[in-house]
């Protein structure tokens, strides 16, 4: 499965709110956007919020943009 997140970097708490009215998931993370640590981050939290491995969640498309596609392997 394919999903629309939209990431917002060095925040004081880290969550996952969705899925929005477009569909989308808003994630929180504390980690700054340097060296691919936010991506790390985004990828554990949405790990634990569909209850999968980190293994099976990955970025595919905005590695370094705020808007990205994760793939959630079923």
């Amino acid at each position: 499965m394919k999903i629309n997140v939209k990431v917002r970097a060095r925040c004081k708490r880290e969550g996952v709110s969705g899925p929005l009215p477009d569909g989308s998931y808003k994630v929180e993370v504390k980690a700054p956007p340097v060296d691919g640590s936010a991506n790390e981050a985004v990828c554990n939290l949405l790990a634990q919020f569909f209850k999968k491995h980190k293994r099976e969640v990955r970025v595919v498309l905005g590695s370094t943009n705020s808007r990205k596609v994760v793939e959630i392997d079923d």
